[in-house]
């Protein structure tokens, strides 16, 4: 038998693993219930079960239907992005919501494959302007907008 689409293989090995993973994983670590009453391990299975049998429906396709090689992974993207992710976590308290989402938003610009100082500055302020309106004028959260130091 002969893989004619190696990425829907793949992408159907991930779906079928992470699928029964939480499948097997809330049905050993919490009360299944029933129907009528749903237990925690219910929900989770459930959704678990259906990626399977997704993630199954994907790899079979992929000896039957011809299809794309995988691309090459890009590692300069992940990393990037998950740099930002963590500064942004970090610098919150330092640097408040204003500085804590500048470095967010320009660490991971530049895990694209284009980086556009105009672009990515507005991106940054739409993105701030509707972070302060919904999050600290509209659900009134907590967070700090401005750096320790300057005193806000």
């Amino acid at each position: 038998m002969r893989i004619k689409s190696p990425r829907n293989f793949w992408a159907g090995l991930m779906f079928l693993g992470f699928g029964l993973f939480f499948a097997v994983w809330a049905v050993a670590n919490y009360q299944m219930g029933t129907a009528v009453r749903m237990g925690p391990a219910y929900f989770p299975t459930l959704l678990g079960g259906l990626l399977a049998l997704l993630g199954a429906i994907v790899f079979a396709s992929s000896f039957g239907i011809e299809g794309p090689p995988v691309p090459r992974f890009a590692f300069r993207p992940l990393i990037l992005i998950s740099l930002a992710c963590v500064a942004y976590g970090y610098l919150m308290k330092p640097l408040g919501l204003v500085g804590a989402t500048a470095a967010l938003v320009f660490i991971s610009a530049f895990g694209g494959h284009e980086f556009n100082w105009k672009e990515v500055t507005i991106l940054y302020v739409t993105l701030i302007l509707f972070s302060v309106l919904v999050f600290v004028k509209g659900l009134t959260l907590p967070f700090p907008l401005w750096p320790e130091f300057l005193g806000y």
